[in-house]
């Protein structure tokens, strides 16, 4: 997930951070993608009620046709439970080569990309 710092909707945001979340949004799922176990990453905009942004990004495995569409989300809670060892070893990967393609750092502390 991706959200802003600061409380924003989507309409809130200015041009500039428009074509910056659009550019941030584009390296994740390049990134997200070059996995070697990934098809596919889908991105949503999901959060009714809040003027709080937050971004889903969610990757279709290798393999997994039948995910395709907007169903994805709903998949995600039907299959199998994602390796914690994995997930972490993806995440890294994702975060690595996002702060060499977009910029930002990695907090020592939390693990979070700052970007």
């Amino acid at each position: 997930m991706l959200y802003s710092r600061d409380h924003y909707d989507m309409a809130d945001l200015s041009d500039e951070m428009a074509a910056e979340l659009g550019v941030l949004t584009t390296h994740i799922v390049r990134h997200v993608q070059a996995l070697p176990h990934i098809s596919r990453a889908h991105v949503y905009r999901i959060g009714d009620g809040a003027a709080h942004l937050h971004i889903w990004f969610f990757a279709r495995p290798e393999g997994q046709a039948q995910l395709y569409g907007s169903w994805m989300p709903v998949w995600d809670d039907l299959l199998p439970e994602y390796p914690a060892d994995v997930a972490d070893a993806d995440a890294e990967a994702v975060a690595d080569a996002l702060v060499t393609s977009y910029g930002g750092r990695r907090s020592a502390t939390d693990e979070q990309m700052h970007v």
